[in-house]
């Protein structure tokens, strides 16, 4: 025990995954991490039945019916059940901050990072070269598929229950909440919940006046992408309509 302690100082990674070969630096992380490929959950609420494969889980899934809301937001009166609920929580209502606005569909973004890896999706920048062909990719995880389906590199993921692959890791996860009903992002508005944390951003909007989105020729904020884009469209109209009438004037 001692010397698995002192490993996971060093970063070492001695434990391996069979299935998926992913390190890492204890063996009870290890046994925690294969009940994702066998479907193991031995943590089973005793009041609703629900099971997880980790304690801590069950023990956060425990005060849906407790009520306990530990996590105290330090700008207004709200608690949460959850960490990450309070951090969702602060971000988008406390810290609305975005400078950086993207000049092709208004979007606005947190981070220069954020708005570049953005205008890729409005350019024809593609990065991720295949190393066997000629094909290029705007974003990662497309290689990676392309690899996999085109020339059988790298490693799928596969569903214990209907044999479905998968990519990503991440992606086989959310598959597997679909199959038991698990839904672990609770909107803290509302009862609604949802399997990912982007499906219960997207929802998000529905209760803040929090508009991310402007157009590029008026200025004006609205809360959806595709509010901006027919509003866009419709400014674009009216400053044509306009420059035309000047320039019959003339």
């Amino acid at each position: 025990m001692l010397t698995e302690h002192q490993q996971s100082h060093s970063g070492e990674k001695l434990f391996e995954c069979a299935v998926c070969n992913k390190r890492f630096t204890k063996s009870s992380t290890l046994v925690t991490h294969t009940r994702i490929h066998t479907g193991e959950r031995p943590y089973r609420c005793v009041l609703c039945e629900k099971a997880y494969s980790r304690s801590t889980d069950l023990n956060t899934h425990m005060r849906v019916h407790t009520g306990d809301r530990p996590y105290d937001c330090s700008l207004c009166n709200k608690s949460f059940s959850r960490s990450c609920h309070l951090q969702t929580h602060k971000r988008h209502v406390h810290n609305n901050t975005r400078p950086y606005n993207c000049f092709h569909c208004g979007k606005l973004f947190k981070t220069s990072g954020e708005l570049k890896c953005h205008v890729r999706i409005h350019s024809d920048a593609k990065p991720y070269l295949c190393s066997h062909c000629s094909d290029c990719f705007t974003w990662r995880h497309q290689l990676v598929n392309h690899l996999l389906k085109s020339h059988n590199e790298g490693i799928w993921f596969t569903c214990h229950i209907c044999q479905k692959k998968f990519s990503r890791n991440g992606n086989l996860k959310v598959h597997l909440l679909r199959h038991d009903g698990v839904k672990p992002y609770v909107c803290f508005e509302c009862p609604k919940c949802f399997c990912t944390a982007f499906e219960l951003r997207k929802h998000f909007t529905a209760h803040s006046d929090y508009k991310c989105f402007r157009c590029g020729l008026c200025g004006k904020y609205v809360k959806r992408k595709q509010t901006v884009v027919s509003h866009f469209k419709r400014c674009a109209h009216k400053l044509l309509f306009i420059t035309s009438l000047a320039t019959d004037n003339v």
